[in-house]
C-alpha cells in the first residue's frame, strides 16, 4: 500500500537551493533545463519540523561524536566513573562500528544512531563498570549471541523518526540497517530556468564624508518559479519501523502513531519552505496545489506532465492553472491507459488547492486536513 503525495508550490525571488558555487540547483528535463530542490535539502527541512510537531516521538542524531559527546555524559551522568566512561567509549564504538573509528571514539563519517540506542549503550557501560575488570567484561559480552539478540530486538524503531522516515545505512552487524519508506524526488520547476544576479553592496556605517564607495560588494543568484513536487511512502514499511513489526503485518498494528507520523509529514511538505539566504529573500510558500493518491499499484511520478516546459513568456494565463492542467490531462491519459484507481480495491485521489475552475479529470477539491483523512481512510480502510 502506498501513498503518493504530488505538490505544486510557487516561489518569488530566492534561492532555494545552492550547489558548490553558490548558485542555484539546475537539472537537464525534457526540452529545457530547470530549476530544482535536492532532495536532501527538502528532508532536512521537514525533518526538522517533524521533530516540532512530533516531540513525544524518539528521535536520532546523524553526527561522527554520538559515543564522545552523547553517550560518553549520560554514562557519567548515570554513574559510571568519567575516567572508566572515556576508557571504554572507544572499545564501544569500536564493536558497534565495523572500522572507521577514530582515537579516542569519534567515527570518520556520520551515523544515524537514535536516543534509545544511546540509552542502551549507557545501560551496558553502567553494567560493565561493575565488573572487576571492565573493558574484559564490555568486550566479552558484545562478543555474545545474547547481547546480538538484545541489540536486534531493539529493531528498527530503535533508531528514531527520521530513521524510520527516510531510513539509515550501516554496515555493522550490531546496527539495524533501515530501509526509507519515504522516497523522495528533486522538485523542479515546471517550466525552464529563470535567473538574474542581483547585485548588492554594503555600506559603512562609520565612514568618514571623504571615505565613499561600497565596504563591500558581491552578488547571488536568484529564481523565481513554480515547483513539482513528488513524495512516495511505503505505508506497511513505515509502519514496520515506527512499531518494528514485520512489514507484511503492518495492518495488524495499532495505526494512531503511523497516522499521526504521515499527517505531520504531509502538512511539513505543503507548508514548510527549504531555502538559503532567508534573511533577504524570506522564501516562505505553501503548496497552492496537493493531491494525493492512495493504492497498492506501484507507484509513479507525475513529472512527464511537464516534459515539455511550461512556457512562461508573454503567458496569458497563470501558470498554476496551465499546470494543473497539464496534471489533469497526464491523469487521464494514463487512466486511460491503465485504468482508474477503483476505490473498491483501496485506491483513492484527493484534491486540495486555491484555484480555480478545476479541469475535468481532477476529483472535487476538499481542504487539506479532510484530504489527508479520507486518504489515510483509504489506506487503513
Amino acid at each position: 500500500m502506498f501513498l503518493q503525495i504530488h505538490t505544486l508550490t510557487a516561489y518569488p525571488a530566492s534561492l532555494l537551493n545552492r550547489d558548490d558555487a553558490g548558485l542555484a540547483k539546475r537539472i537537464p528535463f525534457g526540452n529545457a533545463i530547470r530549476l530544482r530542490v535536492s532532495s536532501q535539502c527538502l528532508k532536512r527541512h521537514w525533518r526538522e519540523d517533524l521533530t516540532q510537531r512530533l516531540p513525544e516521538i524518539p528521535d536520532g542524531q546523524r553526527t561522527r561524536s554520538f559515543f564522545t559527546r552523547t553517550v560518553l555524559p549520560k554514562a557519567v551522568a548515570a554513574g559510571v566513573p568519567e575516567a572508566l566512561a572515556a576508557s571504554l567509549i572507544e572499545p564501544l564504538a569500536k564493536a558497534v562500528i565495523d572500522g572507521g573509528v577514530k582515537e579516542g571514539g569519534d567515527l570518520n563519517q556520520p551515523v544515524l544512531f537514535g536516543l534509545r540506542e544511546a540509552d542502551y549503550f549507557v545501560e551496558l557501560l553502567l553494567q560493565a563498570s561493575r565488573e572487576a575488570d571492565p573493558a574484559k567484561a564490555l568486550a566479552e559480552r558484545l562478543k555474545t549471541k545474547e547481547e546480538k539478540d538484545n541489540l536486534k530486538a531493539l529493531s528498527k524503531s530503535a533508531a528514531g523518526l527520521t530513521a524510520a522516515l527516510f531510513g539509515r545505512m550501516v554496515t555493522s552487524d550490531l546496527l539495524a540497517r533501515v530501509d526509507a519508506p519515504v522516497h523522495v524526488a528533486h522538485a523542479m520547476t515546471v517550466h525552464a530556468a529563470n535567473t538574474e544576479m542581483d547585485y548588492f553592496t554594503v555600506v559603512d556605517d562609520l565612514n568618514r564624508d571623504d571615505e565613499t564607495g561600497a565596504a563591500h560588494a558581491n552578488q547571488t543568484e536568484l529564481g523565481a518559479g513554480l515547483y513539482y513536487g513528488y513524495v512516495a511512502v511505503d505505508v506497511p514499511l513505515l509502519v514496520a519501523n515506527l512499531t518494528g513489526c514485520e512489514a507484511k503485518d503492518w495492518r495488524g498494528q495499532d495505526a494512531t502513531l503511523p497516522r499521526r507520523v504521515l499527517e505531520a509529514l504531509v502538512s511539513s511538505i505543503v507548508q514548510q519552505s527549504p531555502g538559503a539566504k532567508k534573511g533577504s529573500t524570506a522564501p516562505y510558500a505553501w503548496a497552492d496545489l496537493l493531491l494525493l493518491e492512495a493504492g497498492r499499484a506501484q507507484p509513479r511520478t507525475l513529472a512527464n506532465a511537464f516534459l515539455d516546459a511550461v512556457p512562461w513568456k508573454d503567458a496569458k494565463q497563470d501558470l498554476r492553472a496551465v499546470a494543473m492542467g497539464r496534471l489533469a490531462d497526464y491523469l487521464r491519459r494514463q487512466d486511460e491507459m491503465y485504468g482508474a484507481p477503483a476505490g473498491g480495491s483501496g485506491g483513492y485521489r484527493g484534491l486540495s488547492t486555491v484555484l480555480d475552475p478545476l479541469p475535468p479529470g481532477l476529483p472535487p477539491k476538499t481542504p487539506v486536513p479532510s484530504n489527508v483523512a479520507a486518504a489515510l481512510d483509504a489506506v487503513w480502510g
